[in-house]
């Protein structure tokens, strides 16, 4: 196992480019009336992993650490050429291993025909024999080839900003190795001191993030930055927070002339947290690229607020963005639709599939037979 994340295979071998998920998409484009529903399908399996993780009583990194797993196995495998809900299903009874809070397969079998024999997936042939998922097991393991350790954002989130006056958590709570982050600290000049809901909004930030393919493109701990930037800007306590932390600094008086030790009576003042627009610049990254990160971001904000959670199929509607004749419009998606578009995709790979297979098989030219024997 890595010591750190710069010589992890998460970093050297699980962070790929636009082109490499292009490519991993390339059958299943073929088979849908618009690419934007394989966006769509990242939403839909993140929730599913969401609720299966929920009812097996994850906690949240081991639900990230399952939806890693899923994102890396469909760089290899396309939707339209197996079984995704099998596959959440392995990625839940791996990532329970991976975290050390393993279920027992019986378990994971039993709470997944639950859940997806439900609507909106009405998945009712999920089969019942253990066998089966331990088979997808072996598939999956080896298309991750064997990289099974992830690093999520929570850990640098908290190496970053945690709260001056918290108490140091529990690294076991939160992944491996809180200090790796030598590489992006920059000047290191303390923590940036965010109010708790702050610090709690940010986490919520990286919690969504894995609705999008994000995690595959972004090393973890400029995701978190990311999710800090977005926190102090539009979450409103931080905001406020922001703003006094700057004006404290633009009127801050100048230092007294310093005093000796004994006339100190070598009592040390506490040095102030480091205002956000401070820290965020004494950080050894790319700034700009944190920015596109945050746009991003939002954009997979946007994308989901078209995901209409709960809704039917009959109620995906084209609604105009403001009011006007010529406005563009909105549409939105119901998990239902998703599930009708991968059952379509599906169907016509198979389709595909087998008229491949038939005109494969040569047929018998009779006359050259018989050519053959006159010989």
């Amino acid at each position: 196992m890595a010591t750190d994340f710069w010589s992890s295979s998460h970093y050297n071998r699980w962070i790929v480019d636009r082109t490499t998920l292009r490519n991993a998409r390339a059958d299943d484009v073929q088979y849908v009336d618009d690419p934007e529903y394989l966006d769509f399908l990242a939403i839909y399996f993140a929730e599913l992993l969401a609720k299966l993780g929920k009812k097996l009583n994850f906690v949240q990194r081991t639900v990230a650490t399952a939806t890693m797993f899923f994102r890396r196995f469909y760089l290899k495998n396309s939707y339209c050429e197996t079984d995704p809900f099998m596959v959440a299903a392995a990625c839940c009874y791996v990532a329970a291993k991976a975290e050390e809070c393993p279920v027992h397969i019986k378990t994971v079998v039993h709470d997944a025909r639950h859940i997806f024999a439900q609507d909106p997936y009405g998945v009712k042939n999920f089969p019942s024999d253990n066998s089966k998922l331990a088979e997808m097991e072996f598939y999956l393991v080896d298309d991750l080839e064997c990289d099974l350790v992830i690093y999520h954002p929570y850990r640098a989130l908290l190496a970053l900003c945690k709260p001056m006056n918290s108490t140091d958590p529990d690294k076991d709570d939160f992944g491996v190795n809180l200090d790796d982050g030598t590489r992006y600290w920059g000047t290191g000049e303390g923590q940036l001191d965010l109010p708790s809901n702050g610090l709690q909004t940010a986490w919520f930030i990286i919690n969504d993030t894995y609705r999008s393919e994000l995690c595959l493109l972004y090393p973890p701990h400029l995701i978190a930055i990311a999710a800090i930037y977005l926190t102090c800007v539009f979450h409103p306590p931080t905001q406020d927070s922001v703003a006094a932390s700057i004006a404290a600094g633009a009127t801050a008086p100048e230092a007294p002339p310093r005093r000796s030790s004994r006339q100190s009576g070598g009592a040390e003042r506490k040095k102030p947290a480091p205002d956000p627009v401070t820290f965020l610049a004494g950080l050894n990254v790319s700034l700009p690229l944190v920015a596109s990160i945050a746009q991003e971001i939002l954009g997979m904000y946007s994308l989901w607020e078209r995901y209409l959670e709960g809704g039917a199929a009959s109620s995906v509607a084209t609604t105009p963005a403001s009011p006007g004749e010529d406005d563009p419009v909105t549409t939105m998606v119901t998990p239902m639709t998703i599930t009708l578009v991968l059952a379509k995709m599906r169907e016509a790979r198979f389709v595909d599939l087998r008229e491949t297979q038939l005109s494969d098989v040569v047929p018998r030219n009779r006359v050259v037979e018989r050519t053959q024997a006159a010989g």
